[in-house]
């Protein structure tokens, strides 16, 4: 450990060596709710625009304003980038890079367009996905689904430096967006169904250098851990606290991915971020709390060291990942103002923390068909404080037998589709998944850049509920509670947005951008899109109006049956039986959407 708090403190000393503004001119595009600077809309992750010039009054006369196909038919996560008067547009594999012109009808500036070897397809997971662009000092940064980070110049789309993160031959691949942060790029990975064990790492920002990486489990030093100064609810996780809640070296393809969101909080120069779910995916196979998957990270930016983490879903059983968004506010909680973390996580549990400190405040089910566990532990004073209260119905801890009507399914009550938050309503609005499945485990044995998943699924609609298979919700963070709730027939599988006009947007798997009213939910607009949105709704304003924009293209794990042509009901993890009759709606094309109120 001693190495460990050496090297961070010469990293201390690096980061004052470089100018701790190094990202000011991020921070003043980010600032600027003209622009939309980081795939988040903020460090805070919150999806919230200051613009209002479209508003509940008015949007429902917005009409399309023009369109961009992206010549790539998978599915279409993330969205544009808008930085000054150039949008930036990203694809999936191959992960085509557009940069347009929008002084000029959204004429092509340049094109990057990878050469990737295509046998890292099979390796992805849930379709070829990529979660977006990242911006920072005139540089564009790609995370290749190989895993290759590649640093382009803003102007020209010339390579400036690139870093090979991972091995797709082992099963590392990536899905995410990168998060720029001073002078690093903060950087997951992505192969916990191939038994990767997998990390975070920062980048120079300049070179391309390794600045530090952190595993999520294994010895301390490698997670980046101080068994005395990190903590876990309050308390210091103690010395080997990865390595005793593993059996034998099962820990050395763990899992534990991270390929979700990251956020960042300035004042307290933490990054926060959710890891994956344990490998394999039967649980007989690990024994024990399987630390620290479905954790929730606090680190230090400068250095990667741990302040704080939280095991949401300790011998995860249905590969409940974690990778969810740690969504930032400050809002009062019984009277006192907290700074505030609140994550959405797979497991059907909305959580709020103090960011600071780690604290569990509120741990309540944002779905009510959720039925795994009866509760979170909220009690200080009880051995078990903290963790969830387990239905034995719902485990699937024998090999060989099939468990019936767990919910929520493995891609989660919520799954990395973003949720937003209004700092004038003090509400969240969160795209769901209302989703049950059976679950029958198996055994498994590993082989490097062979799937080690162990399971059979499959999934359905909850019962006794609308017959949908989603809702899009308003959340209360304080209170644990449901506002109001929209249902839809397929998952809401688009990320969210929320303005100052009080509207809120998302979109459908069948198609369709809605606007809905921030305070009551009501249905304002809606527009069916050349296919399934996937995609996170952005907006920005150019030469004095204001725009929403929408990737659509159906895919990603709701619509892999259509992304790959796959039949096979319990094929894509269990999601292509479930989500069958999608194809009745929808068909796939990658297209960018823009719209407008007109003059």
């Amino acid at each position: 450990m001693r190495k460990v708090i050496a090297a961070a403190l010469m990293s201390v000393a690096a980061a004052y060596a470089w100018p701790a503004v190094a990202n000011d001119g991020l921070m003043k595009i980010i600032n600027d709710p003209k622009q939309w600077g980081i795939q988040t809309g903020d460090y805070a992750n919150t999806r919230y625009s200051k613009l209002d010039k479209i508003n509940a009054g008015n949007v429902g006369k917005m009409q399309v304003a023009w369109g961009f196909s992206t010549g790539v038919l998978r599915g279409h996560e993330g969205g544009p980038l808008v930085i000054g008067d150039i949008m930036y547009v990203h694809t999936p594999f191959p992960n085509i890079v557009y940069a347009l012109d929008l002084n000029n009808e959204g004429r092509i500036m340049w094109k990057y367009e990878p050469k990737q070897d295509p046998d890292v397809i099979p390796v992805m997971c849930c379709d070829t996905v990529n979660r977006g662009l990242a911006y920072a000092d005139g540089t564009i940064f790609l995370h290749q689904a190989d895993t290759k980070l590649v640093a382009l110049d803003a102007k020209t789309g010339q390579e400036k430096w690139s870093a090979i993160n991972g091995d797709p031959k082992k099963g590392e691949t990536n899905t995410a967006t990168v998060m720029p942060v001073k002078d690093k790029v903060i950087v997951g990975i992505s192969g916990g169904e191939f038994g990767v064990r997998c990390h975070v790492t920062a980048y120079d920002m300049k070179s391309g250098k390794v600045s530090w990486r952190a595993y999520s489990m294994g010895p301390d030093d490698e997670m980046l851990m101080d068994p005395e100064k990190t903590t876990v609810l309050g308390k210091p996780v103690g010395k080997d606290s990865s390595l005793k809640s593993w059996e034998g070296d099962q820990w050395k393809i763990g899992g534990g991915c991270t390929w979700g969101w990251y956020s960042y909080d300035p004042e307290t120069n933490l990054v926060y971020y959710g890891s994956g779910n344990p490998s394999t995916w039967n649980p007989s196979q690990r024994p024990g709390d399987n630390k620290w998957s479905m954790t929730i990270f606090a680190r230090d930016a400068d250095t990667g060291v741990a302040k704080w983490v939280y095991q949401m879903t300790p011998h995860d059983q249905w590969d409940y990942d974690g990778v969810n968004e740690m969504i930032l506010t400050d809002q009062q909680v019984n009277g006192q103002p907290r700074k505030l973390l609140t994550h959405f996580d797979r497991n059907g549990f909305g959580y709020t923390l103090d960011r600071v400190t780690g604290e569990l405040l509120v741990a309540e089910k944002f779905d009510p068909a959720v039925n795994w566990a009866s509760k979170i532990d909220m009690d200080k004073s009880s051995p078990t404080f903290g963790r969830p209260l387990l239905v034995k119905q719902y485990q699937t801890l024998e090999e060989d037998v099939n468990t019936k009507g767990i919910c929520p399914a493995a891609l989660g009550t919520k799954d990395q589709q973003p949720a937003a938050f209004s700092p004038k309503t003090n509400l969240f609005y969160v795209p769901t998944n209302h989703v049950c499945m059976d679950y029958e485990p198996f055994r498994v044995s590993y082989t490097a850049g062979q799937p080690y998943v162990g399971a059979t699924l499959s999934m359905f609609p909850a019962p006794n509920s609308h017959g949908g298979m989603g809702n899009f919700i308003a959340w209360d963070n304080t209170k644990g509670k449901i506002v109001w709730s929209l249902p839809e027939p397929f998952s809401v599988w688009s990320g969210a947005l929320a303005t100052a006009g009080d509207v809120v947007f998302y979109g459908t798997l069948e198609g369709y951008l809605k606007a809905v009213d921030a305070k009551t939910g009501k249905e304002l607009y809606k527009f069916k899109t050349p296919s399934g949105i996937i995609g996170n709704v952005t907006t920005y304003e150019h030469k004095g109006k204001q725009y929403i924009a929408v990737l659509s293209g159906v895919g990603g794990w709701a619509g892999i049956g259509l992304a790959a042509g796959l039949t096979d009901p319990n094929a894509g993890l269990g999601a292509v039986g479930g989500y069958a009759a999608l194809s009745n709606y929808t068909n796939l094309g990658g297209q960018l959407t823009v719209f407008a109120v007109p003059d």
